[in-house]
């Protein structure tokens, strides 16, 4: 929230992404920045070239965006990655929300 608040809506993705990572490096939490997401196809592990913006204290997935309204794709992709990562909880953030309240989701699986 503190990113948001100084820096409100309208700016690009990765500027919130490094924001926010300066963020978790303040208040001293874990964090894997643009984390590998390889996908296991019938076995066999492939690099696809996925990457989430942060694995959070290798537990809570979280997937950035700044558009003008989240769509179910987002959500979709979110949920997929947490699957892939077998991760149980994971945050779909916009920070092109005029309140991020109404651009935050939570989701556990």
């Amino acid at each position: 929230m503190e990113v948001h608040s100084v820096l409100g809506p309208g700016l690009l993705e990765s500027t919130y992404q490094r924001c926010l990572a300066h963020e978790f490096d303040v208040q001293k939490i874990s964090y894997k920045p643009e984390h590998p997401l390889p996908v296991v196809y019938k076995g066999i592990e492939l690099d696809c070239g996925y990457r989430l913006d942060f694995l959070v204290e290798d537990t809570i997935v979280l997937e950035l965006k700044s558009v003008e309204k989240l769509l179910p794709i987002h959500e979709a992709q979110l949920l997929t990655y947490m699957k892939l990562l077998n991760v149980k909880e994971g945050f779909l953030i916009n920070f092109n929300a005029v309140r991020l309240k109404s651009g935050l989701k939570r989701f556990v699986i």
